[in-house]
């Protein structure tokens, strides 16, 4: 028995050394414990690779801002060996590949009691800046489950399928995406996050897309339905000069509610090309052929009698994308097309002439422009330089519940030039000035207002009286610390400074946002936190005739709700791998008009203020006042990373409560429970 014990003891410490594993070692690493070993390899890897490598001159020319990951082995011979570069330059690839040609033969890592071949993977961050202290080698070797095959079938993919990610077109806007963009420029020094939607080029410089979704390509995947299902675009072509994909598309729901519906259900087949011609000319185009029946109250604002909402020559409106038609006996039809043409001639300089949506702010809600309406007709320029960033847009807006006074069965039309300029005032702080001018007619858009620089105001007021409507706007940001962030906005329709102190007036129109972000909160990777306050005075953004208020196709280019409320928000987002979520909980009030007088009280901003209830004593939530309380929880698991392709899950709570019934907004509550199929492609919003 003590011969087994001291043979115990004696090989013990041989089979315990023999299992650990130890990294390669530089000469100037010999002698060190084996941990030190590792932070050793490490640093001399990247004092030698960085003091090596030499930023090509195209790199520098172009001002990249990116990352280019590269992966390598330390043989079983110690020997360092390129095995792939994950970048768009091939510059950058043959200079790599130089530097690691001067590395030394080192001796080998070292695995059960014998030398083993080790992989890693060191991103390089442009501009290199201090031999890119920032950068961070990571390992994995070959005991590990994923296989050095699979790693560089990865990578390939990944290189050939996201093709997006270098270019100038935009990245959807959708709020549960839009965490991690903001999250990354939120950490970085002096950035503009409010015009939305951004540009992959833009965001390339703080975030690397390509190595998040790389994380989710399935390279085991060798049928072509397979690849299509969970790595790649249905089709997609790549030339020198140009390339293009294209993907079919689908956002299929089905749902109940508490309602007597039998249940609820959409259906959107899409159709999404994207391309880019010589890196400058770049084209997106999406078309949804759909038919759904929704909650009992959205189908109730969908078909609103309402004569001020209701689309002439049409049976309903669904919101955030337009006209329908009736579809069997209670859903409805909707097509959209969307698409756009950008021009970015230079680094600092993109033009974009499209139908969609655009969004200026940092909260959930915006006053200066959100994306609540149908799209749009709209040419966009923005500029980035030095510490500011300037976005020009005008749309071309349509009012079907009015007609055109040409042509009764056409719809009227309204134009808007909106301007918001943004400048850093220092690492931490934002500030953003927004002007906005709204004119009708049967010629269009004033050619004045295509003048980039000049002041809206002071040419709309020159035109003559009334022949407008003017808005001015005001948002600041500041980086409390590398997690959280304040925001706000204040926008002002009209404002008496001879009754500044009497706030009852009704011509003291105006609104404002109260917000904060909180990322990674406490300390748990990927939580995001956001607390939202918004405030609108009663008439804000109407005027005498609704041609001129702040709207397009019934909707408010501003706040979902209109004017005259008070809305306190609360959202909870988290991912974790595929899977992602969010919590938000709405309370507010609201005043609406009664639906048997012809008066305004102020929150409907397509009923003339010239029909208004009172010039002085108007309060927040006058009319009929209602009581709104909104909770929905969503739950996505991501399924391909190209298109951005989810199921998902939800649960809304809903209880309105107004002092009167209404036409379009039914009291009571609702509960809605729907799963399905789509793309992230646009915000839905139902919260109103």
């Amino acid at each position: 028995m003590i011969k087994k014990i001291i043979l115990i003891v004696l090989l013990l410490p041989s089979v315990l050394f023999s299992q650990e594993e130890r990294y390669p070692i530089f000469d100037v690493c010999k002698g060190l414990e084996i941990e030190a070993i590792k932070d050793c390899f490490y640093n001399t890897t990247k004092k030698h690779f960085f003091s090596e490598f030499k930023t090509p001159p195209i790199v520098e020319n172009e001002n990249f801002r990116g990352t280019a990951n590269t992966l390598f082995v330390v043989t079983a011979e110690g020997e360092f060996k390129l095995i792939y570069v994950n970048t768009p330059y091939q510059e950058i690839r043959e200079e790599v590949k130089r530097a690691f040609k001067v590395f030394p033969k080192i001796t080998p890592g070292w695995y059960n009691n014998h030398a083993i071949e080790m992989r890693f993977e060191l991103p390089i961050k442009f501009p290199i800046i201090n031999n890119n202290n920032n950068s961070k080698i990571t390992t994995t070797t070959v005991t590990k489950k994923e296989s050095l095959l699979e790693v560089v079938e990865k990578n390939k993919i990944a290189d050939s399928t996201f093709l997006e990610h270098q270019s100038k077109l935009n990245i959807p806007f959708t709020h549960q995406r839009y965490v991690d963009f903001e999250y990354a420029m939120h950490k970085a020094k002096a950035t503009h996050t409010a015009s939305k939607p951004y540009t992959y080029k833009e965001i390339s410089q703080y975030y690397n897309l390509t190595e998040e979704k790389k994380k989710f390509l399935k390279p085991n995947k060798r049928t072509w339905v397979g690849n299509k299902i969970w790595n790649e675009h249905l089709l997609q072509v790549k030339k020198k000069d140009y390339w293009f994909t294209i993907d079919f598309l689908l956002d299929v729901q089905l749902g109940k509610d508490n309602s007597n519906l039998a249940y609820t259900f959409n259906n959107s087949r899409i159709v999404n090309i994207n391309g880019e011609i010589l890196d400058k000319l770049s084209f997106s185009t999406s078309y949804y052929e759909s038919q759904g029946r929704f909650a009992d109250y959205i189908n109730s604002f969908i078909t609103n009698p309402a004569a001020n909402v209701r689309p002439k020559n049409s049976e309903g409106l669904v919101p955030g994308r337009g006209k329908s038609k009736g579809h069997r006996t209670d859903s409805h039809d909707y097509p959209v097309a969307e698409a756009y043409i950008a021009y970015t001639p230079n680094k600092y300089l993109q033009f974009q002439f499209g139908n969609g949506k655009n969004f200026i702010g940092d909260g959930y809600r915006s006053f200066i422009l959100s994306d609540v309406s149908a799209p749009t007709t709209y040419l966009k320029m923005k500029l980035d330089i030095w510490k500011i960033q300037y976005t020009n847009i005008w749309m071309w807006n349509t009012e079907p519940s009015l007609s055109s006074i040409s042509d009764p069965n056409e719809h009227a039309r309204k134009y808007i030039a909106a301007h918001y300029f943004s400048v850093n005032l220092s690492d931490r702080f934002t500030l953003g000035f927004f002007e906005t001018a709204i004119s009708k007619g049967e010629n269009g858009l004033d050619a004045g207002f295509f003048n980039p620089i000049i002041f809206y105001r002071s040419l709309e007021f020159n035109r003559g009286e009334d022949a407008g409507n003017a808005i001015l706007g005001l948002s600041g940001k500041y980086k409390l610390n590398d997690n959280i962030s304040l925001y706000s906005q204040l926008v002002v329709d009209e404002f008496s400074f001879k009754k500044v102190g009497d706030f009852g007036d009704w011509a003291n129109k105006f609104g404002f946002q109260l917000g904060a972000k909180y990322f990674d909160a406490f300390k748990i990777d990927n939580l995001f936190l956001q607390l939202e306050y918004n405030y609108a005075r009663p008439y804000t953004f109407a005027h005498q005739t609704p041609n001129l208020n702040y709207g397009n196709y019934s909707q408010p280019m501003g706040h979902l709700w209109g004017a005259n409320f008070w809305e306190a928000i609360a959202i909870a987002r988290y991912k974790k791998d595929r899977w992602s979520g969010s919590a938000k909980v709405i309370l507010g009030k609201k005043g609406f008009d009664f639906p048997d007088q012809n008066v305004s009280y102020g929150g409907d901003i397509y009923q003339s203020y010239n029909d208004r209830f009172s010039d002085t004593g108007n309060e927040i939530g006058q009319g009929n006042t209602a009581n709104i309380f909104i909770a929905d929880v969503q739950a996505n698991y991501l399924i391909n990373p190209s298109n951005r392709t989810n199921l998902f899950a939800g649960l809304s709570y809903r209880n309105f409560s107004p002092n009167t019934a209404l036409d379009g907004f039914p009291e009571g509550t609702n509960v809605w429970f729907t799963v399905g199929i789509r793309a992230d492609l646009f915000n839905w919003y139902f919260d109103f």
